[in-house]
């Protein structure tokens, strides 16, 4: 966009820079990234022009938001709150008292108010929009004077290869605005990873440390053998099938244990995506679980994206935990471009 239009924007709760990649990529300048965790500095910084700094929201103030802004006419607060306590794959997600990481969409929402960027949006799991907190935002910003578009978004609508649907939330000081429908075509597990090299159970690649595939116990191994594409631990012999599945109540967890499909999307990506336990994280076709780097191409970052420095050593947990928290890239590009469109549209100085 034209350096007039040019939207500044400050990434709050920013992680390992899945919205900042996207937003970079529709035009949009993200000065600063926000985040408690250090381990997201280095992907923040390494992957994305953008200053990362380690804090806490809830501690951050308008100050440090408007300085980054500095005097650009057009701004944006992106702040995409950690989805635990909503998310469907959580029991607290069904709690009627308040989680204390809802809290969390209450400081952003302050920071809003104090210091009322021109554009402010927001992504999170669907039932977030059914509790008070988010209605109470969505109140909050109307009577600042924003315009409010927010919808539950699908994933493979916008290019994503997975079925992931997001909550989001756009506002504008300048005008009405509106989340339209992506409708690209639909991007398929095969389309994402079938060029990565083949690996085994527990190896990695040697050119690239982030292509490693979690050990598999040889129970474990003659499990994934016996398991179709799109199949179920009900494919197995019996002598392969856990004793809390082969009883009644294991008929609820048919969507552990499975194969990915080669011409469909892959199944949410979660924190625990690189264990073939976890879900329906199998290889199509390879004899284990999908790779890290595999599950971070799958959330649509790009193959060369760095998530620790060169030699580094791959921890599983802290690598899974930030690659399924993230904010996909395709997501973050097309909420950008909505921004960048509806800038252009209505870009007198606010």
């Amino acid at each position: 966009m034209s350096a007039e239009n040019q939207i500044v924007a400050v990434d709050l709760f920013c992680g390992v820079g899945g919205l900042t990649h996207g937003l970079t990529r529709a035009g949009i300048k993200v000065q600063l990234g926000v985040d408690l965790d250090p381990a997201c500095r280095f992907p923040m910084e390494a992957n994305n022009a953008t200053k990362f700094l380690e804090a806490d929201v809830d501690q951050l103030m308008p100050s440090d938001i408007q300085k980054a802004f500095g005097d650009s006419p057009f701004t944006l607060l992106a702040g995409c709150a950690p989805c635990q306590p909503f998310s469907s794959y959580s029991q607290s997600s069904k709690r009627k008292e308040p989680h204390e990481d809802w809290e969390l969409l209450s400081s952003f929402s302050k920071l809003v108010l104090a210091v009322r960027p021109t554009l402010v949006t927001m992504e999170n799991v669907p039932p977030l929009r059914k509790q008070k907190i988010f209605k109470d935002f969505v109140t909050d910003l109307g009577k600042a004077g924003y315009d409010i578009d927010f919808q539950v978004v699908d994933g493979r609508n916008i290019g994503l290869p997975q079925r992931r649907q997001r909550l989001v939330l756009v506002a504008s000081l300048l005008g009405p605005i509106t989340i339209l429908e992506a409708g690209k075509p639909q991007v398929t597990v095969k389309d994402a990873i079938a060029d990565l090299p083949p690996l085994s159970a527990g190896a990695s690649d040697p050119n690239d440390p982030l292509h490693a595939s979690a050990s598999l116990s040889e129970l474990n191994l003659a499990r994934i053998r016996n398991s179709k594409p799109g199949g179920t631990w009900r494919d197995w012999p019996k002598e392969l099938v856990s004793a809390c599945h082969a009883r009644d109540t294991g008929a609820t967890y048919p969507s552990v244990y499975g194969r990915m499909e080669w011409d469909k999307p892959a199944p949410t990506m979660t924190t625990q995506c690189y264990g073939f336990g976890n879900g329906r994280f199998g290889h199509p076709q390879q004899d284990r679980a999908i790779s890290l780097r595999e599950a971070a191409v799958l959330q649509s970052f790009p193959k060369d994206y760095a998530f620790v420095p060169e030699g580094s050593p791959i921890n599983f947990n802290t690598l899974g935990r930030m690659i399924g928290n993230a904010v996909p890239v395709i997501l973050g590009e097309y909420i950008g471009e909505i921004l960048v469109e509806h800038v252009k549209a209505n870009g007198a100085t606010p």
